[in-house]
């Protein structure tokens, strides 16, 4: 649905932010589907933690956000420009339910719940193979910027 050099053009991020290596599926104003690869290679693993390599619960929950906004443009029809920044505005009960490592594969699910007045609600979680990583439901808005 769309590869890396698609989701270049649509988010901001880059490495080492970048959490987002492909979209699946994605049903415009309802749903989408995204990968993450977790490579031994990321770079937060020196630190978290060097003994056993566990990926932080804030980068699981920042996949899903960029999974989402992904959703939102495709949502909108609009591909942010240098003056527009998509934030989150709320993380409401996340939960972690399973370490993810080195060699997984991060399944991004995020479903549009609401959108009103620039801001977006949605239903997300994170799965590796049928185990469910994390959870949550996000709440993000877009911005325009000087």
């Amino acid at each position: 649905m769309m590869d890396i050099h698609q989701i270049l053009k649509k988010l901001p991020h880059r490495y080492p932010f970048l959490l987002v290596d492909r979209v699946v599926e994605l049903d415009k104003g309802k749903s989408i589907v995204a990968l993450k690869n977790v490579s031994m290679n990321e770079p937060f693993f020196t630190g978290h933690f060097p003994h056993r390599p566990v990926m932080p619960g804030v980068l699981m929950l920042e996949a899903l956000a960029q999974a989402a906004a992904l959703l939102a443009f495709d949502t909108l029809g609009v591909t942010p420009d240098d003056k527009t920044v998509y934030y989150f505005a709320g993380i409401d009960g996340a939960r972690f339910k399973r370490p993810v490592e080195p060699g997984d594969q991060l399944m991004l699910h995020a479903q549009l719940d609401r959108m009103k007045a620039g801001i977006f609600k949605f239903k997300s979680r994170a799965m590796v193979g049928e185990e469910l990583a994390v959870e949550a439901d996000l709440i993000c808005t877009m911005r325009s910027i000087a």
